[in-house]
């Protein structure tokens, strides 16, 4: 039998002064639970049934676009940083020009609370979305109820290097056609998602699919990754937090290796660390089941 998915409600909503693309699954009553995607990547990826499932544990899920990405506001009058001169400021410890950094967007986060009156919430975030995760739990504390950190890092430098297949594969144009555009998805999917859990390609053709129709924007996606850079190391700020947190890292992720999550999980005073043999930079749906009862059990520490 086909599990039955939870009808999404979507929606925009303006918040920090952009208009923000928006969806909802559950009970609105119930806890609210977060979730944050990471670089270039659509809410969407944020598969319906993995939503659905944590909205029958009992949370009123929200998933949304950041900006530069899918229906959120683009930056594009803010122009393309040049990465090879951020890469050499990075390099010199030099302050970086960028258009916007990783506290904005945590402030598009809490600017979300706010226009859906949630004071606080259990936040959730992968990759760079746990890295906005991070952010906000060190500068609006009082929002966050636990923090789930997942195959992201401290912004430390040195700490677990990309695979240089990765990069080189990060770094080439995307496709602005459909076809290439989805074969390049595939692509990616494979190289990045672990030996552990092979992809499923029939999924992802049609993830890929929907992220076109929904609007691709390669240029957001270097002003997102400039705002990591330019966001610098949160090794600090982490030990001061109080929140409950949960740490959950693959030990297969070439992207952002698992050190990064075990750094994480080192910085912030009791947090747990979850290590997921075989994955990698992504959530495949035989770990869901994993992952979603780390998620709810832990968000059950303060619902």
């Amino acid at each position: 039998m086909t599990p039955k998915i939870i009808p999404a409600t979507a929606a925009m909503a303006k918040a920090n002064d952009i208009e923000i693309c928006y969806e909802m699954f559950g009970d609105a009553s119930a806890p609210p639970l977060f979730l944050i995607m990471g670089l270039g990547a659509q809410m969407i990826v944020w598969d319906d049934l993995f939503c659905t499932q944590l909205a029958e544990r009992g949370f009123h899920v929200i998933r949304f676009d950041n900006r530069d990405v899918g229906l959120t506001t683009n930056f594009d009058n803010a122009g393309l940083p040049r990465m090879n001169r951020l890469m050499e400021a990075q390099a010199k410890g030099e302050a970086m020009e960028v258009p916007y950094k990783l506290v904005d967007m945590a402030a598009d986060s809490v600017g979300l609370l706010d226009t859906l009156k949630i004071n606080s919430a259990h936040i959730v975030g992968v990759s760079m979305g746990g890295m906005i995760a991070q952010t906000i739990a060190i500068h609006h504390p009082n929002r966050i109820r636990t923090l789930t950190s997942i195959m992201s890092n401290t912004g430390e430098q040195g700490i677990g290097p990309t695979d240089p297949e990765v990069l080189k594969v990060l770094y080439t144009p995307t496709p602005t056609d459909r076809a290439g555009f989805i074969e390049n998805y595939v692509k990616t999917r494979k190289l990045i998602g672990g030996k552990g859990f092979p992809i499923n390609e029939e999924r992802e053709r049609d993830v890929a699919g929907r992220i076109f129709e929904r609007g691709v924007n390669p240029a957001g996606v270097t002003r997102q990754f400039a705002a990591i850079m330019a966001s610098g190391s949160r090794n600090e700020a982490l030990k001061s937090l109080k929140v409950p947190t949960l740490v959950i890292h693959g030990d297969e992720d070439p992207l952002v290796p698992v050190a990064g999550g075990i750094a994480t999980a080192k910085a912030i005073p009791g947090a747990r660390l979850l290590i997921v043999k075989g994955m990698g930079h992504g959530l495949p749906a035989p770990v869901w089941p994993q992952i979603i009862e780390a998620i709810a059990g832990h968000a059950v520490v303060d619902s």
